[in-house]
């Protein structure tokens, strides 16, 4: 058992310098692994977009109405009902 001998003092440090450049190459998986700060979150409301129709009244204007306030009938209006609503507004 005394014909072990000892590793020479190149191979050492080789194996020092291979254990360092691992422990070096950890440095950026931990910085951006598991030690980054939270981002601070600036708690404003994005712009509400308010869906709007047009409409064109009976005087000949262009009005936007909220399409919330309309009230959606299920039924189509007839050609007889859109020639006199075109009467009355001429």
């Amino acid at each position: 058992m005394s014909d072990i001998q000892p590793l020479p003092k190149q191979i050492s440090t080789r194996r020092k310098l291979i254990a360092g450049i691992g422990v070096l190459s950890l440095f950026p998986i931990l910085k951006f692994g598991w030690f980054n700060k939270k981002k601070e979150v600036i708690s404003c409301a994005p712009e509400t977009k308010v869906k709007t129709i047009k409409f064109l009244t009976q005087d000949g204007t262009l009005v936007e109405v909220d399409a919330s306030k309309i009230n959606r009938g299920k039924e189509k209006i007839s050609n007889k009902q859109l020639q006199s609503w075109v009467k009355t507004a001429l």
